[in-house]
């Protein structure tokens, strides 16, 4: 089977800045198609759990207290990647609008709860490191690429 590293989040590891989890259903479905590597960035750059939100503000991760934190997710990211690496993972199924995971989309910097476009410092570290990533949103599109690579093995 393909590793594919994935939020610990979205598995329902209590990592998340609140102390919970964010588990997703589709991805018992992705456990029969996917080796799974479960890793949190945050946890993984030393971060607390439970810790204070943070989010983006340009280049830095800032804490809602103000806390400048992003030499932490830069670890974390880098950590990431090197679990990414290890396992042989070419792909990663991440936490959406996390200031470390998200992809695309994430929260302004402002902790008012809106979006910008952008990505969170792991999503961007793995897109140029090659690694493609995927939201939780994105678990159909996986299944489907791996439902795709079965049917032409056989």
């Amino acid at each position: 089977m393909e590793p594919i590293l994935i939020s610990a989040c979205l598995l329902g590891a209590a990592c998340r800045y609140d102390g919970g989890s964010k588990p997703v259903l589709s991805v018992e479905a992705l456990m029969g198609r996917y080796q799974l590597v479960p890793v949190c960035p945050e946890q993984l750059g030393g971060l607390p759990t439970p810790r204070e939100p943070s989010e983006r503000q340009g280049d830095l991760v800032v804490m809602k207290s103000g806390l400048d934190v992003t030499a932490q997710y830069q670890r974390g990211a880098e950590q990431a990647l090197h679990l990414a690496r290890v396992f042989g993972c070419k792909k990663a199924v991440l936490k959406e609008r996390s200031p470390s995971c998200g992809s695309g989309e994430i929260y302004d910097g402002t902790f008012s709860g809106k979006l910008t476009p952008g990505d969170g410092v792991t999503a961007a570290l793995f897109k140029k490191n090659g690694i493609e990533v995927f939201g939780e949103s994105d678990i159909e599109t996986l299944l489907e690429q791996a439902e795709d690579t079965e049917s032409t093995l056989f």
